[in-house]
Order: C-alpha cells, then sequence, then structure tokens
C-alpha cells in the first residue's frame, strides 16, 4: 500500500457532510437529500483535486444513530459517491469491538480514510487508546487512519503519544481541532509532524497554519456544505501562496458563520451540524434539523442566518424573503 499517495489524496477541504433526516416520527435517514448533498458539493467546485468528504462525523450526527444506521450510512454514502473523490469515515465510538467493525466497513466499502478519535465518556489513558488505535490500524491496514484530536473526547493527544504510534504507517494524517491549553500546541505539533502526516487544521488558523514551517495541507470548513466553491477557491489561494486573499475570506466571509454558531450553542442548543444544514436549505438544498438532544434550529434562526448569508453574497441562495 503507498501511504504517500494516501497522504497526498487527503490534502484540499476535509468536508464534514452533514447527514439529513425525514421531517416525520423518529426522524429516519433520508438518502434521497443525502444524494442531493453530495452532487450539490461535487456540481460546484468540489473535485477530487481538492477535497474529501468525511461521513459520518460530529456534523454527520453519527452520535444519534444506532450502529445499524452508522453502517447503512457508510454504504449509502460509498454508492453515492462512487470514486469520485476521496471518503472519510466517521470512526468516532465508546468501545474498540465497534471501532474494528467500522474499520472493516471503511476497507470494505473503498473508504480512503477512517478518522479516529480517542473513546469518549471515561478519561482514558494514552496507552489505552493506543491500544484503540493500533487495533484500527490492524482491522484495515489498507484505509488511511486520520488521528483527530479534539476536546469532545477524553484524552488529548501529546507529541509523546504521537512518538509513540507514527510507526503505523497507516495512520497518514493528523487533523487538530482543541483549545489552546499550553505555550502555541498546535504550532509545536504541525511543525514537527507535518513531515510525517498530512496536517488537517480544524482550528480556523489558516491562512497561517499553511505557511512554513507549519505547512498544514488539508483545512476543515464548514462552509463548504453549502458554499463549496468557496472551498475551491481556498485551496487554490492556498497553492498560489496568497495568504492575504485567504485573510480576507476568513475574516470578512467564514468568520461571521462561526461567530453565529457560537452564538446559537451558547444560548439556545449544542451539537454539530445544525447551522450546515440551515445555510443548506437556504441554498435550495432538502431541508433537514439534527436529532434531539440538539435542538431544531430552523425557525429561530432562519432570518439571522438569511442575513449573513445575503451579507457575504453566497451565490447559490435561493430564498430572499
Amino acid at each position: 500500500m503507498n501511504y504517500e499517495n494516501l497522504k497526498k489524496k487527503l490534502e484540499g477541504c476535509y468536508v464534514t457532510v452533514p447527514t439529513p433526516f425525514k421531517d416525520i416520527n423518529n426522524l429516519p435517514l433520508n438518502f434521497d437529500a443525502l444524494k442531493d448533498y453530495v452532487e450539490f458539493l461535487l456540481g460546484n467546485g468540489l473535485d477530487s483535486k481538492n477535497c474529501t468528504l468525511l461521513f459520518g462525523g460530529a456534523a454527520g450526527d453519527f452520535s444519534a444513530m444506532s450502529f445499524d444506521e452508522r453502517t447503512s450510512l457508510a454504504i449509502e454514502c460509498s454508492k453515492i459517491v462512487n470514486g469520485r473523490v476521496p471518503i472519510a469515515l466517521g470512526g468516532q465510538t465508546t468501545n474498540t469491538q465497534e471501532l474494528e467493525k467500522l474499520a472493516i466497513i471503511a476497507k470494505d466499502y473503498g473508504y480512503d480514510f477512517l478518522q479516529v478519535s480517542c473513546p469518549f465518556y471515561f478519561q482514558h489513558t494514552e496507552d489505552d487508546f493506543i491500544e484503540y488505535l493500533r487495533a484500527a490500524s490492524k482491522a484495515a491496514s489498507e484505509v488511511g487512519i486520520i488521528l483527530y484530536n479534539t476536546f469532545w473526547t477524553s484524552t488529548s493527544v501529546s507529541n509523546q503519544l504521537i512518538e509513540r504510534i507514527k510507526d503505523l504507517q497507516n495512520i497518514v494524517g493528523l487533523k487538530w481541532a482543541t483549545p489552546r491549553t499550553d505555550a502555541m500546541e498546535f504550532e509545536d505539533v504541525t511543525s514537527t509532524y507535518s513531515g510525517r502526516f498530512t496536517i488537517i487544521d480544524n482550528n480556523l488558523f489558516f491562512p497561517y497554519s499553511a505557511m512554513k514551517p507549519l505547512n498544514a495541507t488539508a483545512f476543515e470548513v464548514h462552509m463548504c456544505n453549502f458554499w463549496p466553491e468557496w472551498g475551491a477557491k481556498l485551496i487554490n489561494e492556498v497553492k498560489k501562496k496568497n495568504f492575504e486573499e485567504i485573510a480576507r475570506m476568513m475574516v470578512e466571509e467564514a468568520m461571521p458563520f462561526y461567530k453565529l454558531w457560537v452564538e446559537i450553542e451558547t444560548d439556545y442548543t449544542s451539537g454539530d451540524g445544525y447551522l450546515d444544514k440551515l445555510c443548506m436549505e437556504l441554498a435550495g438544498l432538502p431541508s433537514s434539523r439534527c436529532r434531539p438532544p440538539t435542538r431544531d434550529v430552523r425557525e429561530k434562526y432562519r432570518q439571522r442566518t438569511l442575513d449573513y448569508m445575503k451579507k457575504i453574497k453566497v451565490p447559490h441562495l435561493k430564498f430572499n424573503e
């Protein structure tokens, strides 16, 4: 297996695709809407040279789905994409047996990557996490593992942990999304390990993170879900090293989205993907809420979201009331 090719394939926009549900009792999976989501992304600027699509991640409501639903989602997403772009499967779970099953599903259905974070709920040790990672690596050696460091889990990824797992050749990516807890942790990790792993900046530090010696080459941007051309432009500007334009895009267009997200999370409900879904609905895609306990934001925040999208001139805006 050529893991260098997998690392290269991971570069670009890392798009965490929301999972749509039908607005009926029990909010069942809506695969017709999911197909619309994927075709919208791939029909408006995202392709195999500038993106990886993540299915069943946090914005994909994995935490509100049964394991059988996660399996069905993984299979259906693979069929819909049909090899057109690289795909990643969310592997977050609380136990090793489920992680191994998800790794095998990823292998059997043509996923390029499996995203793995530390099991949540219990305060696991680094040794626990390393055995967990090794189990995923062994279960699907052909699949590239993305080690995800997130504040939503029990154990933060340290430099010492990375040193101990860097011998696992199919761990090809590091995705970083943590608050600053020590002196320039993100800079330390990216500058040290960008030669070994593809770094996915999920801290919104670009264009800074794309500069030497940090060398992040992949970027998670929720805005791609309703404005995929924005993500394609971001990657193009990174390649041109047009850092001033990237900074403008982040401040003028992305920052208001994330400020509204934080406001909703602080004042109304928590979760992931709810603002993506509302923006996608306003861009003409099928409507969907997140599953409870995340509450439905569509009515309360529709006008605020519409005003934001108008202000930044989202090209696909369908609602102008």
